[in-house]
């Protein structure tokens, strides 16, 4: 059974930083590209970043700069750290798993929510 633990969330001041971490179990983690995904009150579920099985990364321009996506696959956890965090990055935040190799296949975690306040 596949499961994706994200962890990590919590409360941010402005300008703050948090490291969220997601942890696989399930699946062959170093066959799948990882990203991560968030979803604020009110609005569509919206890409963050994503690594592939090389670690080329691609980020949502609302993020580049202040965000860094990284894996490590002996670890089974890809990690999304986040700087220099604004009121604008609350969401709940969700890891997803895309397998790359036979029919596509896809995975979610359950999400952990981030909030920016003062």
């Amino acid at each position: 059974q596949v499961h994706l633990v994200e962890s990590g969330g919590g409360l941010a001041q402005p300008g703050g930083s948090l490291r969220l971490s997601c942890a696989a179990s399930g699946i062959l983690f170093d066959t799948y590209v990882m990203g991560w995904y968030r979803q604020a009150p009110g609005k569509q579920r919206e890409l963050v970043a994503t690594i592939t099985t090389t670690s080329t990364t691609n980020y949502a321009d609302s993020v580049k700069g202040r965000f860094t996506i990284s894996r490590d696959d002996v670890k089974k956890t890809v990690y999304l750290q986040m700087n220099s965090l604004k009121p604008e990055d609350t969401a709940v935040y969700y890891c997803k798993a895309d397998r790359t190799w036979g029919p596509a296949m896809e995975y979610w975690g359950e999400g952990t929510l981030v909030t920016v306040s003062s």
